[in-house]
């Protein structure tokens, strides 16, 4: 049997599918925004203005996604708190005049994003840029840091933020202009679709897993009945194997050939054919009716069981096979029928009679013209008869 798409395959896909879809399949959404960060500063070597532009920052989640722009300013170096997370950490702030805007640059690590936020917050930072570690390259992080207020939280990529700290320490002025990128939507996956979509995948896997033992049990059962049919037939061949045949023989005189007619063939009898005769005395071509007792044991015109009829009420066990019983010299035996063979159908090869065919013998015409309906009882006296001598009218 070929595998083929079953059934219980789609309907776990679509199992699937209506986890996913389903109302609350999806948790909530995480949003973030981009951050556009441009810096500027005077070269001072060439004294010109080197301006740099690019939407490589990130929101934190806590803070308000609006602008910020000033002064850039980094933890001292003398304080050695680079990520600027101790209370009383100063920041170096290259062109800073008094109140001006400022914006702290510290490093990732070392405390929360909160405590960082707020120990910058402290010294009147009007803003906080976090640059992310070295392992992480070019990439960024969410952030949380609830409880901060309203100062802009934005982290940048660590190679964005060691060349700012890099011209900062060399006293040179950067100011830095942070703007709203992009808006950006994360969806999950609930923990509780996640449960449903893992329990109707095994709940899939356990119906296939029992439909392939199912399948499996069926064959193995399937198999055992198609060679306990083929024995059972086997032994039913070697049943009407017993029942006797008679080769029709042209100038024997009894039943009229033109009334006759094979029931299965629908064709009249002729000269050398094989004809098998069932208990009930109705007559067929071997070839015609053997495999018609094979499939339904039972005689096609009145519908005798004829394995029944033999002797055989159960199962077909230890039969052995065996052929036509023979008359004795002078005698008549059931395998014999006498039947008028019309002169047209007589030719010379007629002489030559089968080596199966008896010498002919008295017609008994009460037996030859029993009813389809006679029993079992009546057909068992006319074996008892053919065993004897002579004939049994």
């Amino acid at each position: 049997m070929a595998w083929r798409r079953r059934p219980e395959a789609r309907g776990a896909l679509a199992l699937l599918a209506l986890a996913l879809c389903a109302p609350g399949a999806r948790g909530r959404a995480h949003e973030w925004f981009s951050a556009v960060v441009s810096t500027e500063y005077v070269d001072p070597q060439t004294n010109r203005s080197v301006r740099s532009v690019s939407e490589s920052g990130r929101f934190g989640d806590s803070s308000p996604k609006e602008g910020a722009r000033g002064l850039v300013g980094v933890p001292r170096a003398e304080d050695r708190d680079p990520e600027g997370c101790e209370a009383g950490t100063r920041f170096l702030v290259p062109g800073g005049r008094g109140a001006a805007p400022w914006v702290a640059l510290v490093a990732r690590g070392g405390c929360t994003f909160k405590e960082k936020v707020l120990a910058a917050a402290r010294r009147n930072a009007s803003a906080v840029v976090l640059y992310n570690e070295e392992r992480h390259g070019n990439l960024t992080a969410p952030m949380s840091h609830a409880g901060t207020g309203n100062i802009v939280v934005i982290m940048v990529s660590y190679p964005k933020g060691r060349e700012i700290v890099e011209l900062v320490q060399k006293d040179i002025p950067v100011t830095v202009t942070i703007g709203v990128g992009t808006r950006h939507v994360q969806e999950f996956i609930s923990a509780q679709s996640v449960v449903f979509v893992a329990i109707a995948f095994i709940t899939m896997m356990i119906i296939s897993l029992a439909w392939l033992i199912f399948y499996y049990i069926q064959r193995f059962l399937y198999t055992g009945s198609q060679f306990g049919s083929q024995s059972h037939r086997k032994e039913t061949k070697k049943v009407i194997g017993q029942l006797p045949v008679h080769t029709v023989k042209h100038g024997e005189k009894g039943i009229d050939v033109d009334a006759e007619s094979c029931a299965v063939c629908i064709e009249n009898f002729k000269g050398r054919d094989v004809i098998r005769i069932l208990p009930c005395k109705h007559i067929f071509h071997r070839i015609c009716i053997d495999p018609w007792l094979l499939d339904h044991r039972t005689c096609p015109m009145c519908k005798l069981d004829v394995i029944k009829a033999l002797g055989y009420w159960g199962e077909l066990e230890d039969v052995q096979e065996v052929t036509a019983p023979e008359s004795p010299p002078g005698g008549v035996s059931a395998a014999e029928l006498s039947l008028t063979v019309p002169d047209g159908e007589r030719s010379d090869t007629g002489s030559s009679e089968s080596p199966s065919t008896s010498d002919p013998v008295p017609p008994c015409d009460a037996r030859f013209k029993e009813d389809a309906g006679e029993n079992t009882a009546l057909l068992e006296t006319g074996r008892s008869d053919a065993q004897h001598d002579g004939p049994a009218c």
